[in-house]
């Protein structure tokens, strides 16, 4: 592919794209006491947030992108950032809750295809050896949203007001769309892409389904804790504002370190990686809220908690994107949509345990089970995947 500019200024404005799109899917976990006290709901309920939009992601990401499939990705892209802008400037000035939730249903229904047809322009851009690495370059704007922009949210919206994070947000968008404009490829397909054939394609590999399968069944336990991550801090490590920013700053922080380490992994050795970082992920999980009434612990287990996670999540779109190259342009999608089910699974469980009245102790014991059942499914797909996909990937 010729490019008009270097490489990595196009990945750059990609991971201000995803860095953007991050920061408002994941910032409300920051905020959650916010809302209750803004809108007048329980905190409890505040955890919808983060489930409908996962959901949505999950349901009208792969719609919309069935959809436009036909059409460039420049002009896609620009569509899909423009509907971003529109949705928080639509939260920042939400009358109630119920239209809060209404502007999440907007900015998740453009987040799985725009984060496919990043990470699949990114890796047409890339020598093969270097295809995981610019994955990994993608996701690495959501992984330093979580480090940098979701504390910065929080510490905003407890100083100040939480409409403002929503403003901040919409302003990126902004700055997204015009480096979009500039220099995105203006790649045309060399023929019109094949709906059903790809479709089917993805049905029928054994490779990329059991990967679907790690990540519904699996890495959906991560959210069924993450999701009160900030009132856990409150209540474990007995934070403040203060304290909650830090902490969330430092969970960014593994997440970023844990993203592009994972970033460097051959594709041939992706599967038995992910058998490591699932099992080290649950353990973390087990023992967050029992390490968070020691301040110091409290941020060590935040640093872990974040680089399991997203040290995780590149590896597993990674092997849905490698292991179905019948499926080019769906691919991307598909993965993005199911992360987003499974983090609107584990937050509705999380949410569901709440109302029962099960301590966070417990959640997260629930939550490492989950995970811990992911490794079991790698552990099986480790024994049945079409290992040579994996491999030509590192070789072409």
């Amino acid at each position: 592919m010729k490019l008009e500019f270097p490489r990595n200024a196009v990945l750059a404005v990609f991971m201000l794209g995803t860095f953007a799109v991050g920061m408002t899917e994941y910032v409300v976990t920051g905020l959650l006491t916010q809302f209750a006290e803004g809108l007048n709901v329980e905190v409890s309920t505040t955890g919808v947030l983060l489930s409908v939009y996962a959901i949505s992601v999950a349901v009208f990401g792969p719609l919309l992108r069935m959809v436009t499939i036909k059409y460039s990705p420049k002009p896609l892209l620009l569509v899909f950032i423009g509907i971003f802008i529109i949705s928080n400037i639509m939260a920042a000035a939400a009358p109630t809750f119920e239209v809060l939730i209404l502007s999440r249903l907007f900015s998740a229904a453009m987040h799985a295809p725009f984060f496919g047809l990043c990470m699949s322009l990114a890796v047409q851009m890339s020598a093969p050896q270097k295809r995981t690495q610019a994955i990994a370059a993608v996701q690495g704007g959501l992984t330093i949203a979580i480090m940098l922009g979701v504390p910065f949210g929080s510490f905003l919206g407890g100083i100040l007001d939480w409409r403002l994070v929503f403003w901040f947000i919409a302003l990126l968008g902004v700055l997204t769309f015009t480096g979009l404009a500039i220099v995105t490829p203006n790649i045309k397909p060399s023929s019109t892409p094949q709906l059903k054939k790809e479709l089917a394609g993805m049905l029928k590999n054994k490779s990329a389904l059991m990967v679907i399968a790690i990540i519904v069944f699996g890495f959906s336990g991560v959210f069924t804790a993450y999701t009160f991550t900030e009132p856990m801090l409150r209540e474990f490590a007995g934070f403040g504002v203060t304290g909650i920013t830090t902490g969330l700053f430092f969970f960014g922080l593994g997440a970023v370190a844990g993203n592009f380490a994972s970033g460097r992994i051959h594709p041939a050795r992706l599967t038995e990686r992910l058998i490591v970082f699932l099992a080290v992920l649950g353990a973390i999980v087990a023992l967050f809220t029992f390490l968070l009434e020691f301040s110091v612990l409290a941020f060590v287990m935040c640093f872990l908690f974040g680089a399991g996670t997203f040290g995780t999540t590149p590896i597993l779109n990674s092997k849905i994107i490698i292991a179905s190259p019948d499926s080019p342009s769906m691919s991307g999608t598909v993965a993005a949509s199911v992360f987003n089910l499974a983090n609107s699974i584990g937050a509705t469980l999380g949410t569901v345990f709440l109302h029962a009245s099960y301590s966070y102790a417990i959640i997260t014991f629930f939550a490492a089970g989950i995970i811990f059942f992911g490794m079991v499914l790698t552990v099986v797909t480790h024994l049945v995947e079409d290992k040579t996909l994996f491999q030509q990937s590192a070789d072409q």
